[in-house]
C-alpha cells in the first residue's frame, strides 16, 4: 500500500529536461569535437552543468535531504497570521505551499494560482490530486491566473504568499510591479511572505531601496530577511539563481 508521501507529487524546481538538454548539448559538441577539437571545452562544460544540476534535483527531493520543502517552510516561518480567513499562494506549482499553508491553519481557506505552462512539471489536475492525498482538498482551490494580472479585487485576501516565482514570470519587464500586484489584493491590515531572488540586483535593484520602495506604496511594515543564509543550505546550493540570492520580504499591509 502506498504511503501518503509517495502518493503527492509536488514536483522538482530542476525540470528533467534542463538535464536532459545539457547532456544533448554536450553530447552534440563532443562529436563535433571530434572534427573540431576546440569544441571539446563546451562538450565539457555542458556535462558539467547536466552533472551540476542532476546533484541540485537530488538534494532538492525528499531522498536528497528535502531542501526544496525546507525552503518553501521558510515562507510560512516568516508569516504573522492566526489562520483566520483567506489566504492567496502566487504560483502554486503542484501546490505544495498552499496545501503546506491549509495544513498548518485548519481554519483558513486557500486560493492557489499558476499559469501552469509547458516550461514546468506543474499541472491543476497534479495540484487537486496533491490537495485531496494531504485532506485539504476541501479549503485550497486551484485556479489558472497570472501573477502579472491578479483575477481578485483590491483588499481581497487576508493573507498573500509566494515562493520563487516572481523572477519566472515573463512579460514583466520590472519584477517589482509584481510584488506590488500581489499587495494590491492583500487587504488593510493583512500580511504576505513573498520569497524569490530579492538580492539579485540585476532583477530588483539594491535591497534597501527595493524595501524603500514598497514602504512607499503605503505597506505599514516590510523586512528583507536573507533565508539564503540558512543553516541548512548547503554551501554547494549558494549561486546565484539558485539559492544564493533568495531572501523573504514579509510584512503588514
Amino acid at each position: 500500500m502506498l504511503s501518503k508521501a509517495d502518493e503527492v507529487n509536488y514536483g522538482n524546481w530542476v525540470p528533467k529536461r534542463l538535464i536532459y538538454g545539457s547532456v544533448l548539448a554536450g553530447s552534440i559538441f563532443s562529436i563535433l569535437a571530434l572534427w573540431l577539437p576546440i569544441l571539446v571545452g563546451p562538450a565539457v562544460l555542458f556535462f558539467s552543468i547536466a552533472a551540476y544540476l542532476s546533484y541540485v534535483r537530488f538534494r532538492f527531493s525528499p531522498s536528497g535531504g528535502d531542501i526544496q520543502n525546507l525552503v518553501r517552510g521558510l515562507v510560512l516561518s516568516n508569516l504573522v497570521w492566526d489562520g483566520r480567513g483567506t489566504a492567496l499562494d502566487i504560483g502554486c506549482g503542484n501546490g505544495a505551499l498552499a496545501i503546506m499553508l491549509a495544513k498548518r491553519y485548519p481554519d483558513a481557506n486557500v486560493v492557489a494560482i499558476d499559469f501552469w505552462g509547458k516550461r514546468w512539471e506543474y499541472s491543476r489536475e497534479v495540484c487537486e490530486n496533491n490537495a485531496r492525498v494531504e485532506d485539504v482538498d476541501s479549503r485550497v482551490k486551484f485556479q489558472k491566473a497570472s501573477a502579472a494580472s491578479l483575477p481578485f479585487d483590491e483588499e481581497h485576501f487576508d493573507v498573500v504568499v509566494s515562493n520563487f516565482v516572481f523572477h519566472e514570470v515573463s512579460g514583466v519587464e520590472d519584477k517589482r510591479d509584481l510584488i506590488r500586484e500581489a499587495l494590491r489584493v492583500v487587504r488593510r491590515g493583512g500580511s504576505f511572505s513573498f520569497q524569490d531572488e530579492f538580492l539579485m540586483s540585476k532583477i530588483y535593484g539594491d535591497p534597501e531601496d527595493l524595501i524603500d520602495t514598497i514602504r512607499s506604496w503605503g505597506v505599514e511594515e516590510a523586512e528583507l530577511v536573507r533565508t539564503c543564509d540558512a543553516d541548512f543550505i548547503p554551501a554547494s546550493l549558494k549561486v546565484p539563481m539558485f539559492l544564493g540570492t533568495i531572501a523573504i520580504i514579509a510584512g503588514r499591509k
